[in-house]
């Protein structure tokens, strides 16, 4: 009982105080359903640019795939299936992804199914961020048909838009901060941006406060969103795009400034993106990450060059992004991406993994040491798992988890990084740092992890200072790299069949069967290769050439 108090207090002494006062009023306001009046269509001044980054989700027969999980169904909240893909079932992504012209008239089928199916404000659809992403949805897909605007069914989406804009000013995500509350404004700015009149403008006066506070929160100085994730950055990045392309549409004069901020933070958001991108052009996956969730960089670079926004130059070799921790080291045939950065912003890290001195390695373009993904969320051991140390190629010691991630999406006492020194030179480039997440364990355990990365290698080095039981360095493989002995060397056989050398320096080597997520709905068993420390250490070193 005392330990779980203390995981309790250590969750919610990070909280801001506006978080539980806003999680109290939830619980006990109403919404109010009263009619929206006074509304007709906003003037375009110029054309919205849409690009169709999804894939194409919605079927015939009432088929939907999200999350790599197919399904028929007619119905908005059907209890047998997961909460997380019904969400997906009103977020309305299709009606703007891949050849969505071609199935304009099932789209408007199901945009009136939804309006007759779901009163507000009962279901899944109604919840804040459901909601969010669904209002811009329309508001996109409506855009984009402008020939339908005198039909007297648009009409009533207008009114469904307008109903949904006034429940979610009323269930504003003020209780979560980050993404969420960010997704809500951004919503609001897009209805009230289409519709005209007073309610309209109260949504746009609500949504810049958001947005421009957000946007000063969320963004950090090296352009990485702070929550640290890679795959939530790149939805930030659209949806930054997405700002400055309704704006530049309606060229509403309030909204000038917020389009400015935006298009000034871009450039550095993309520097970013790509620095955290391996050769293959997809993320690399540090806390909740995965594909096909968020726009891939040439999608977004696309989306960009539409709205007639610059590329940003080509990254320099290395790369240290101060503000958000992580690493990245480019030298000749290696991508090294290092993870010495916090879990994630202090009061919302529910999208953090206890992958603290963890790391990627890309070789000739093929991804080699990785970590395991994200596949799903919620409450399951799957997701437990894959938040864990363990998932993770960093060290784990005595089987406990550098950060205390439980409950799927909360974090206790969170491991911090210290004493980090870089040294980049011509000939190599070296990085060490420690972190004390273990420190709350009785030995006091302190890890510290060092990198070198030369032309033809990188020595990953681990030290633990402390007493424990047990610590192990984990280097999590790709499955499509194959693990082979040769001569009684341990080799790794890349696609291509270029052959890499593992020469283990100290530490005792035990093979692993592991667990790679690169999407949701997907786990692929790869091998993983457990150093156990010896004398505290551990060394192994990847030769290629």
């Amino acid at each position: 009982m005392i330990r779980k108090l203390a995981k309790y207090y250590h969750t919610i002494k990070y909280l801001k105080p506006q978080q539980i006062f806003w999680r109290v009023i939830r619980r006990f306001s109403k919404v109010n359903l009263d009619a929206v009046s006074g509304l007709t269509r906003r003037l375009q001044q110029q054309p919205f640019q849409l690009l169709q980054l999804y894939p194409q989700s919605m079927f015939k027969n009432h088929r939907f795939i999200f999350l790599n999980q197919s399904e028929r169904t007619k119905q908005w909240n059907d209890s047998a299936l997961p909460k997380l893909w019904l969400y997906n079932l009103h977020y309305f992504d299709d009606l703007n992804s891949h050849n969505a012209d071609a199935r304009l008239d099932a789209h408007c089928k199901m945009i009136d199914r939804w309006i007759d199916q779901n009163p507000a404000p009962l279901g899944n659809g109604w919840e804040p961020y459901p909601l969010s992403l669904r209002i811009v949805n329309w508001v996109k897909w409506l855009l984009r048909h402008q020939q339908m605007q005198h039909d007297q069914l648009t009409l009533s989406r207008s009114q469904s838009l307008a109903l949904q804009a006034h429940v979610l000013c009323q269930t504003l995500e003020k209780h979560l901060l980050g993404n969420h509350l960010f997704a809500n404004a951004k919503a609001l700015l897009f209805v009230g941006l289409f519709l005209k009149g007073p309610a309209a403008d109260r949504w746009l006066v609500i949504a810049l406060k958001i947005l421009n506070h957000e946007i000063d929160e969320q963004i950090l100085s090296d352009g990485g969103n702070f929550e640290l994730s890679p795959m939530y950055h790149a939805i930030m990045l659209g949806d930054l795009l997405d700002l400055v392309n309704i704006i530049t549409a309606y060229q509403h004069a309030d909204c000038k400034s917020l389009s400015n901020k935006c298009l000034m933070l871009l450039p550095k958001m993309f520097r970013w993106l790509a620095a955290m991108s391996h050769p293959d052009s997809k993320i690399a996956l540090f806390n909740d990450a995965a594909f096909t969730i968020a726009p891939t960089l040439a999608q977004l670079s696309d989306y960009a060059t539409a709205l007639g926004i610059d590329a940003p130059p080509a990254l320099d070799s290395f790369l240290h992004l101060a503000d958000t921790g992580y690493i990245r080291a480019n030298r000749d045939a290696a991508a090294v991406f290092l993870d010495v950065a916090k879990v994630g912003a202090d009061y919302i890290p529910g999208h953090a993994h206890a992958d603290t001195l963890s790391f990627e390695l890309s070789l000739f373009g093929s991804r080699v040491v990785v970590n395991a993904g994200t596949s799903c969320y919620g409450l399951d051991a799957i997701r437990s798992y894959e938040r864990s140390t363990r998932a993770h190629s960093t060290v784990e010691i005595d089987g406990e988890n550098s950060s205390e991630v439980w409950s799927g999406f909360r974090v206790a006492r969170r491991a911090v990084p210290f004493d980090l020194k870089i040294n980049h030179s011509v000939n190599c480039d070296f990085v060490v740092c420690a972190h004390d997440g273990y420190k709350r364990l009785k030995g006091k355990p302190v890890h510290t992890r060092s990198w070198l990365l030369t032309d033809s290698s990188l020595v990953v080095a681990d030290v633990v200072a402390g007493d424990f039981q047990q610590a192990i360095a984990r280097y999590h493989f790709h499955p499509d790299v194959q693990v082979i002995f040769k001569k009684g060397d341990l080799h790794l056989e890349l696609p291509d069949k270029r052959v890499i050398k593992l020469v283990i320096k100290s530490g005792r080597p035990e093979m692993e069967l592991s667990f790679y997520s690169p999407e949701f709905g997907v786990r692929l068993e790869t091998q993983c290769l457990a150093l156990h420390l010896e004398g505290c250490k551990a060394e192994m070193e990847f030769l290629w050439r």
